[in-house]
């Protein structure tokens, strides 16, 4: 393993992070490899258009979201790697509801041109 890709990886996973934060989808959309996959909750989304336009779809329908990450693993081999990430929100609803889901993420990360992607991501809800 190489410290530098685990640094870029870990990077990733925190500008994706952030971009939640900042509600901002370019940002977003760049964490994403052209041809990834989005598992999410029985929802499958392939290619990176559609995987931010779900994304912009499901924002929209909350007042407030704050994302934070958590690194269980990460395990590289070669140009792919493979991680575990823990992670807790809140999300305002426009009816003043909050909610506070935990979950994880099992992940797989390529490296491309522009350096580490995710190529799929699946969430799996543990507490809403």
């Amino acid at each position: 393993m190489s410290i530098d890709d685990d640094a870029a990886i870990r990077r990733l996973i925190d500008a994706y992070a952030d971009a939640v934060f900042r509600r901002d989808a370019e940002d977003w959309g760049q964490c994403w490899a052209a041809d990834s996959r989005w598992l999410l909750m029985g929802t499958e989304v392939a290619g990176r258009d559609a995987i931010v336009g779900l994304w912009t779809q499901a924002m929209a329908g909350f007042v407030f979201v704050a994302f934070f990450s958590q690194v269980g693993r990460i395990d590289i081999d070669g140009d792919r790697a493979r991680g575990r990430i823990w992670t807790h929100e809140v999300l305002e609803h426009p009816d003043g509801t909050v909610t506070r889901p935990v979950g994880r993420y099992d992940d797989v990360y390529v490296r491309t041109g522009e350096g580490w992607r995710f190529a799929e991501r699946r969430y799996t809800m543990l507490k809403g």
